[in-house]
């Protein structure tokens, strides 16, 4: 199972977010030693299909595979074990398709290979006014939320969970090292936080519990994408 490497206390991951494989390979060569780990998204993987996978981890790059299944149990099992046989580490599914669907995503993923299959609780981009409108309530606690969620992938035996900064130390508490936390939405101080509504830096993330940081624009629309990387990397060191 992908895990921290190379004496940082997390592993960070910066999102390919772009519509073109020849262009996310070249962020990935410019980057090179850097950065080991990307993730694929939609996107990427709509218009590129597996091949773009084939291509990140022929570069010897981990790759985790963003798609957040949400179907039938049977639909998620055979979608989790064609991502793992891809040779992907990591790979999401919804925490919200319940407890029958987490477990056939993760005994899909492992007949498919060394996959560790990650909850999605609650997107970064919903605050508590819009995650409330979504699931049809008046009034709803994100932390509170993403705590429940986080127990039923707890108890569906999944790898971990995605989910914000702001609650990864509330999951940590309640389920110590047993869920591995993946926090995207990773900003370096005094970043933009586009379209983000629940955004941490590196730091804070760890500070957290995170296991896994997801860097997307932070890294991909600098100047010097290969300088904030290092600058994300100098933040991690310095807190290890």
């Amino acid at each position: 199972m992908a895990g921290v490497s190379g004496g940082l206390p997390a592993v960070p991951i910066v999102a390919l977010d772009f519509s073109d494989c020849a262009e996310a390979l070249e962020l990935v060569d410019h980057l090179g030693d850097r950065c080991r780990f990307y993730k694929i998204g939609s996107e990427l993987f709509t218009r590129n299909g597996p091949k773009c996978v084939a291509e990140v981890v022929d570069r010897g790059c981990d790759v985790f595979l963003d798609l957040k299944f949400h179907d039938i149990p049977n639909t998620v099992a055979k979608g989790a074990r064609s991502a793992a046989r891809l040779g992907v580490r990591l790979l999401t599914v919804h925490a919200s398709g319940g407890r029958a669907m987490l477990e056939a995503a993760r005994d899909g993923a492992a007949d498919g290979g060394d996959c560790g299959v990650l909850a999605v609780t609650v997107l970064t981009s919903l605050d508590a006014p819009a995650l409330a409108a979504a699931w049809g309530r008046e009034h709803v606690d994100v932390r509170q939320e993403v705590l429940r969620l986080a127990g039923t992938a707890a108890d569906a035996g999944l790898h971990g969970i995605v989910c914000s900064g702001q609650e990864a130390a509330a999951v940590r508490a309640a389920h110590g090292d047993r869920l591995a936390l993946l926090v995207p939405g990773i900003r370096l101080a005094g970043g933009a936080t586009q379209d983000q509504a629940r955004v941490v830096t590196p730091r804070a993330a760890v500070e957290s519990g995170a296991r896994y940081l997801v860097l997307g624009r932070a890294v991909t629309a600098a100047d010097d994408p290969r300088a904030a990387m290092e600058r994300v990397l100098d933040e991690l060191r310095a807190h290890g």
